[in-house]
């Protein structure tokens, strides 16, 4: 073989040997270079683990130390209440404005004199449409038979009663004023007359507790159905009361209603009049109405209200719960007034109320709430006809001193205006 040919075969090998070895040391030196990389990664991780996991470990402590320090303060809170509530199922809360800062500071309530004004003024601004169909019908120059019917249909939708529709109509057909020709000034002279002769002009319609030789405390038990404004009425009542110069003391017995007490109690904070309740929901309420009576009677105070638990008029034992309340109460003071709060537009649903409340516990008056904007103000009539008793109160708004004491004459023009 020729020599130069052996010498080109041997160095070939030389060279693809020596890349062979190259590419074996290159390859063992980087993987060398990739572990130790790889070695200082968990390295440097392994030191920010253990320093997280210090910290958490300081944070888990830090925490258990608070949840410890609070589980110890609500204990001792809850020895607290135990102990305060340990002396007596009910409590007198005292009036706003001696102990505590935190309780809105007691307001001035509006005059009696005031609020009859305000709301004589509102309810004419009512667009009550019972009077205005009246006298629209009643203006024409010529009445005839389906005029008459129409009159008498508008009555009853206004919730006046069958039989005072019946005589208030009878009475227009024969009056002069009405039955010719006649100006609309007569007309409405007419039916004004005649709607107050309806309502009741001559009725005393007085608070027993503003009487002559009232007792003292005077004691006034509020009772109705869920939502008429029962609640709402007691602490606008002690407002207006309050307003006349009375020392007034509530009384929670609605112990079933968990935020009822809570209710009162916002009212008497407002108008600094002390509300005697239950430290629990569900006590019994002729119990929280003995203790009212017997504080009311220790502290000589003027008038003390008792609100009642709202009851469906179809509840037997509801109903004789309320006789109870009156029983237990009567034990230290005189009940002198039972009112009744009938929603206004409820027509005559109120009237089935009515009837059923003067059964169970002899209702001495009416407070009609929601009386503005109502087509049902014939239940003024029909409320007073069927009961023998007057409407005393009427509201006419949300407001805290939207209530007032009835007046005739006032309710009347509102409802013709």
């Amino acid at each position: 073989m020729d020599t130069n040919v052996i010498i080109a075969i041997v160095v070939a090998v030389v060279v693809i040997a020596a890349i062979i070895v190259g590419a074996w040391w290159f390859g063992k030196a980087s993987k060398r270079s990739m572990e130790r990389a790889a070695d200082e990664v968990v390295a440097k991780g392994g030191v920010k683990l253990a320093t997280e996991d210090a910290e958490h470990a300081g944070n888990a402590d830090a925490d258990q130390s608070d949840h410890a320090e609070a589980n110890a303060a609500s204990a001792g809170e809850a020895e607290t209440a135990a102990k305060a509530q340990e002396p007596s199922a009910t409590k007198a809360v005292p009036a706003t404005g001696e102990t505590s800062a935190s309780k809105a500071a007691v307001e001035t309530p509006e005059s009696a004199g005031s609020r009859m004004q305000r709301l004589k003024a509102r309810l004419s601004k009512s667009g009550n449409p019972f009077g205005k169909a009246l006298f629209n019908i009643l203006a024409k120059d010529q009445l005839s038979e389906a005029d008459w019917e129409d009159v008498e249909d508008t009555l009853l939708l206004a919730d006046v009663g069958a039989e005072a529709s019946e005589q208030l109509v009878e009475e227009l057909r024969n009056d002069a004023r009405i039955a010719g020709q006649s100006d609309p000034a007569e007309v409405r002279a007419a039916l004004k007359d005649k709607l107050l002769k309806l309502v009741g002009t001559d009725v005393d319609r007085r608070l027993n507790a503003d009487k002559e030789g009232a007792n003292k405390p005077s004691v006034i038990i509020m009772v109705g159905v869920n939502g008429t404004g029962k609640t709402t009425t007691a602490g606008k009542l002690s407002r207006l009361l309050v307003s006349e110069g009375k020392q007034v003391m509530l009384g929670a017995a609605d112990t079933f209603r968990a935020a009822a007490a809570d209710q009162l109690e916002t009212w008497g904070d407002k108008v600094g009049v002390p509300v005697v309740r239950s430290d629990k929901d569900g006590a019994d309420p002729a119990s929280v109405a003995f203790e009212a009576s017997a504080k009311a009677k220790e502290e000589n105070a003027d008038v003390l209200i008792i609100d009642t638990a709202g009851r469906l008029q179809n509840k037997a034992n509801l109903m004789d719960e309320l006789g109870k309340i009156r029983r237990v109460t009567e034990k230290n003071l005189p009940v002198d007034e039972v009112l009744l709060v009938l929603d206004a537009t409820t027509g005559q649903n109120g009237m089935t109320q009515a009837k059923v409340f003067a059964e169970a516990i002899g209702v001495t008056g009416v407070v009609l709430s929601k009386l503005d904007g109502s087509a049902k103000g014939g239940i003024v009539i029909s409320v007073q006809k069927e009961l023998g008793v007057p409407v005393k109160l009427v509201g006419l708004g949300e407001g805290p001193d939207d209530l007032a004491p009835f007046d005739p004459e006032g309710f009347v023009d509102g409802i013709l205006a």
